[in-house]
């Protein structure tokens, strides 16, 4: 016999007016793409769920029903139907096994016995007075026999806002352990694949015995379906699914039971690793548990399907829980046969940490001579730094992927490596009085004294792209900080970076404290390291304006330290120096155009038009092939102008800027404030009066008088390096070296004193009294 089949008798119009979401949108937007995979392994990694073709998702009860068990979660299924059209739409083939028929018939059940009770009572007593009523226990099979009918109504009608036909098939046991029943099963489900289909799978709870412990799930042979757990592991084996994603009411899997104070969630887990784990109770609904679930997923990945098991009910990511998985994000807990050799990225944000207190703890003179030794290092070195960073550049030369400025950034030289050398000393020099300064003292009261001093923010995350460079220097920073590092390179230098910091732990390995810095090599993504917000406490994002924004988007509950762009402006005062004017532009835009201290702006006092300095610079940009965009004001001053500008807030990063004409000096600022990001911004004048207002007026982050923009960098300042430019307002702010990578406590010494003593009937009076900071003298 076929198994109990049930399809949508037609199939929806695909001219009709629909009311579709924007996520169906956007992905009906895009074009299918050829999904081919031949089963056998599962997936090692989660970056290759995105080859995923034949995908199961599970729900379970859970996720199904409501939280007060009275019906179904309307809103949670019609987000998981949308991520399943859409996926399914993009050419993979869907199925779901789904609970809920029992809550669906439940509900039903309840109101008709109500109602029923009601009128009795009513025709009973002649009266409207009803007495209160009482709903009896009702029996699962009942209950699922009266919403199998519902819930697959249901499932249709919201799949028909997508165009998309389901069906709905009811198995037993006994169509998988009957051989002929299995057959017709997998025949009926093919078919049902290949007319794009959408297969809604349940036990057939109306029928079924209640489940009893067994001893299967011992073999890829033997499995009973006693749940929709087993039922997903033992269909997705069959059906040789690529992706089982089952769904509850968890995160996924802890290494104890959810809840516990050290309960942490394993983001991947491996068949060697059950022994490890304690399980918790069952869900609040539904007959299987994370034991079960466990058992299944592993059954399931022993017979060659990769399976996720995450959080279907939490409302902030119910709405792409699906689409994310299958986009390979961190989500929920992968299980996968292949185990890395090296740590996780949770475990080196640990170890780093730990390495971060050791590091701190040393004194001073300590993390100076770990610093001068990585600055020894890098000369001691040299050849095979070099050695290492070119074939980083013929790989990337090869593939054609890195644009010319890119090039520039990723390449090293031995003139590169010395400059690092001496920044990295000027460093060492500077962390002798930083960690542990005391800032303030105060003598709060007798013999209770309070001090402020510097210390370690704690884990910082930078990440960084084809800049090798800045791995020793970020290095440097944080060990002289006594700050823990996580470092996330490109993988377009990821040889020199290897090198690099081997060469960073060699040095920390000179008073123990190697395991401080970590070098993320593993295969994550950047928007999954901005979710460790319980490891991390700042990041860094250390690229493209596009890089930061990125990151500052992902970043969940951890801060972002940099900036998103870097529109410098250059405005040539009325007084401007014409020497002075076309040296400052000529550095500012074509010394190193990709910096983020480049111009990109040039504002030009209205009286220098058709002047010699106007046409000097001109021809200067001209020169030096800069491409010119016309601000609006400077393109109706012209008769034949060039290509006007689309937007005057734009970071080229390139031999482009725009030229706007102002007013005046107050113009110019109003213009920066509007159009600027806060980064760096240069006045030209002889005329001191305008210079200084233009420097108390003006907010942003750097504000030169007659010097380049591109003296904005800590190395420059005089930092040694910097870990990035910030364009915040709270913390630190321009270039960011040693002080700005250190926070405060505050500690308080006294004698057995407490805030009782200080009230009316107390026998203590605050002083708040300043005492003097004594200064370090380090030789």
């Amino acid at each position: 016999m076929f198994p109990r089949l049930a399809c949508c008798s037609r199939l929806p119009s695909r001219t009709r007016q629909l009311h579709v979401c924007p996520l169906f949108s956007r992905a009906m937007s895009q074009t299918k793409f050829p999904l081919t995979r031949s089963h056998g392994k599962s997936f090692a990694h989660r970056s290759e769920l995105k080859q995923a073709k034949r995908i199961v998702v599970k729900l379970g009860s859970a996720v199904v029903t409501r939280g007060d068990e009275g019906g179904l979660a309307l809103g949670r299924l019609a987000s998981i139907v949308e991520q399943v059209a859409v996926l399914q739409n993009q050419g993979r083939e869907m199925m779901i096994v789904t609970s809920g028929a029992v809550a669906f018939g439940k509900q039903r059940l309840r109101h008709e016995i109500l109602l029923s009770q009601s009128v009795r009572q009513a025709l009973h007593s002649g009266q409207n007075q009803l007495k209160e009523m009482s709903v009896p226990v009702l029996e699962a099979r009942a209950c699922a026999a009266a919403g199998q009918s519902g819930l697959m109504a249901l499932y249709e009608a919201m799949f028909t806002q997508y165009s998309t036909c389901t069906a709905q098939i009811l198995v037993t046991n006994l169509d998988f352990h009957d051989e002929q029943k299995r057959r017709n099963l997998n025949s009926t489900l093919h078919e049902l694949l290949r007319m794009n289909i959408v297969p809604i799978i349940n036990t057939n709870d109306a029928v079924v015995p209640p489940p009893v412990p067994t001893s299967d799930l011992q073999g890829v042979n033997v499995i009973s379906i006693k749940d929709n757990d087993s039922l997903a592991a033992r269909l997705a084996v069959e059906m040789k699914a690529d992706l089982l994603i089952a769904l509850s009411d968890v995160e996924g899997l802890y290494d104890s039971p959810p809840g516990t104070d050290d309960a942490k969630l394993i983001d991947i887990f491996y068949p060697g690793d059950q022994q490890s784990i304690t399980y918790g109770t069952k869900s609040r609904v539904g007959i299987g548990g994370m034991e079960a679930k466990v058992k299944a997923a592993l059954w399931a990945l022993q017979g060659g399907t990769s399976v996720v098991i995450a959080n279907g009910t939490h409302p902030k990511v119910t709405g792409h829980v699906i689409t994310d998985i299958v986009e390979g994000k961190k989500v929920g807990t992968f299980f996968s046969e292949v185990k890395p050799a090296g740590p996780t990225v949770e475990q080196q944000a640990e170890m780093a940490r730990q390495g971060g207190r050791s590091l701190a703890s040393l004194l001073s003179e300590e993390r100076a001579e770990i610093t001068c030794r990585l600055a020894d290092l890098l000369i001691e070195k040299k050849d095979e730094i070099l050695s290492a960073n070119k074939r980083d550049m013929e790989l990337a030369m090869a593939s054609g992927r890195l644009s010319l400025p890119l090039l520039n950034r990723l390449s090293l030289s031995s003139s590169k490596l010395n400059s690092l050398a001496i920044g990295l000393r000027q460093i060492a020099v500077s962390s002798r009085d930083s960690v542990g300064q005391v800032l303030r003292r105060t003598r709060v009261a007798n013999n209770l004294e309070l001090e402020q001093i510097t210390v370690p923010i704690g884990v910082l995350l930078v990440i960084f792209e084809s800049r090798p460079d800045c791995l020793p220097q970020v290095s440097a920073l944080a060990i002289a900080s006594g700050n823990a590092l996580l470092l996330k390179g490109g993988k377009e230098a990821a040889n020199t970076n290897k090198i690099l910091h081997q060469l960073t732990q060699e040095a920390l390995s000179i008073h123990g404290v190697k395991d401080a810095i970590q070098l993320v090599s593993t295969r994550e993504e950047v928007e999954d390291l901005c979710r460790l917000d319980k490891m991390v406490d700042l990041i860094i994002p250390r690229g493209s304006s596009q890089l930061v924004r990125d990151i500052q988007k992902a970043a969940k509950g951890i801060p972002v330290l940099g900036h998103s762009e870097g529109i410098c402006h250059v405005y040539i005062d009325a007084d401007a120096s014409i020497d002075k004017a076309i040296d400052v532009v000529k550095d500012s835009k074509c010394d190193y155009p990709a910096a983020c201290n480049a111009m990109e702006t040039l504002l030009i006092h209205r009286d220098l038009l058709r002047t010699p300095i106007f046409d000097q610079i001109i021809d200067l940009l001209r020169t030096e092939q800069v491409k010119i965009h016309a601000g609006p004001r400077f393109a109706s001053y012209l008769t034949f102008s060039p290509s006007e500008v689309k937007s005057l807030r734009t970071e080229y990063g390139d031999l482009e800027c725009c030229i706007e004409v102002v007013d005046s000096m107050q113009d110019a600022v109003d213009h920066i404030h509007k159009y600027g990001s806060s980064h760096t911004d240069v006045i030209i004048t002889e005329n001191e009066e305008t210079a200084e207002q233009f420097l108390q007026q003006l907010d942003s982050a750097c504000v030169f008088w007659n010097a380049s923009s591109r003296f904005a960098d800590g190395y420059r300042f005089g930092l040694g390096a910097e870990v990035g430019i910030s364009t915040a307002r709270i913390h630190a702010r321009g270039p960011v070296g040693l002080e700005g990578l250190l926070t405060t406590k505050w500690v308080l010494r006294g004698e057995g004193h407490t805030v009782a003593d200080f009230s009316e009937q107390g026998s203590m009076k605050y002083l708040h009294e300043n005492i003097p900071v004594p200064k370090r003298n380090f030789s």
